[in-house]
């Protein structure tokens, strides 16, 4: 089911929400007004309605209507078109939650667009009114206030994976082996993270491009809100890397790990298959169809017996120093 949200700032302060079309087309073309309009779900043409209203470039509206764009800052004549993805993660099924946020952004309008309702743009309203007295920037704090929530859902997202790889680095060096259903998880897990960070990278390079100051997209007083966004992308990439490099640790120290215990259980059989060698020896020999010393006689066993039992005494005693048993 698809809805509209929308709000009206004028002079910094809200004066409309969720108004009626024709109502929003005249705050549109007031000049002192910064008009939001939130698309979400199947469109029904809402989008091509608005397209033709603000002059949206074609190419923009069609990356908006088709899914799985990549992060992504495309400039055009009179807008900015931006493509960006919230995550959230699950870690009890490793599934990476991505939902697509994409934007239009004109001088005193903003349109977002997402095809389900997966992103709760309730916290990106909050942040807004979080500070008030920055609204006045118009639509560069807009634009500020829904990159700063998409960047702390990464940061949401990184702790959660460290939690679980902090667990991990701890299970791998119990006594009993993994289940093949826990190392089909820690696989999906590596392969979420790695999702993850295919997505902060592009954003990295997308608030970048959003501040250089060339373009005149980010008001000179809304920089270091920016810039502070940027620092939290960057660590969150930088993050990223560090959890893919303890990934690629765990995976080798667990294939050390089991390789090591395979060599303690083959040491402790081949001990004991030594061990057993020596009453096979000894009672093969004696058990030939040919005469030896003590043959027919009871020494013959009495010695036989002596021997076993002391060289196989005199092994395991061997074996147990070195500690293969």
């Amino acid at each position: 089911m698809s809805s509209r949200t929308s709000r009206v700032y004028r002079d910094g302060i809200v004066v409309a929400e969720n108004c009626e079309r024709h109502e929003l087309g005249a705050f549109i073309a007031d000049e002192r007004c910064i008009v939001w309009i939130d698309l979400c779900g199947p469109l029904d043409g809402e989008l091509d309605q608005l397209a033709d209203r603000l002059g949206l470039h074609e190419l923009a509206v069609e990356d908006a209507l088709e899914p799985h764009q990549r992060p992504k800052l495309d400039r055009y004549p009179d807008h900015l078109f931006l493509a960006c993805r919230a995550t959230s993660l699950d870690p009890d099924t490793a599934d990476l939650i991505e939902s697509e946020i994409d934007a239009f952004i004109g001088e005193r309008w903003l349109i977002t667009v997402r095809q389900d309702s997966a992103f709760d743009m309730t916290e990106v309203v909050a942040r807004w009114d979080r500070s008030p007295d920055l609204a006045r920037h118009g639509v560069g704090y807009l634009v500020y206030g829904l990159l700063d929530v998409v960047v702390d859902g990464y940061f949401d997202t990184v702790e959660r994976f460290d939690e679980f790889y902090d667990n991990v680095s701890e299970s791998i060096f119990a006594e009993h082996p993994l289940e093949p259903s826990q190392q089909l998880h820690w696989f999906q897990m590596r392969r979420s993270l790695f999702r993850l960070h295919r997505l902060a990278v592009p954003m990295r390079e997308l608030v970048s491009s959003l501040m250089r100051r060339e373009h005149s997209a980010v008001p000179e007083p809304l920089y270091p809100y920016f810039q502070d966004v940027y620092d939290h992308i960057l660590r969150a990439t930088e993050s990223t890397d560090a959890l893919r490099d303890l990934v690629s640790t765990i995976v080798e120290t667990n294939l050390s790990l089991r390789d090591y215990r395979q060599n303690q259980i083959m040491k402790k059989v081949t001990s004991w298959a030594a061990i057993v060698a020596v009453p096979t020896l000894i009672t093969g020999f004696y058990g030939m169809n040919v005469p030896y010393p003590g043959f027919g006689n009871q020494s013959g066993v009495i010695v036989s017996v002596v021997l076993m039992a002391a060289i196989s005494a005199l092994l395991y005693r061997t074996f147990r120093r070195r500690d293969w048993l």
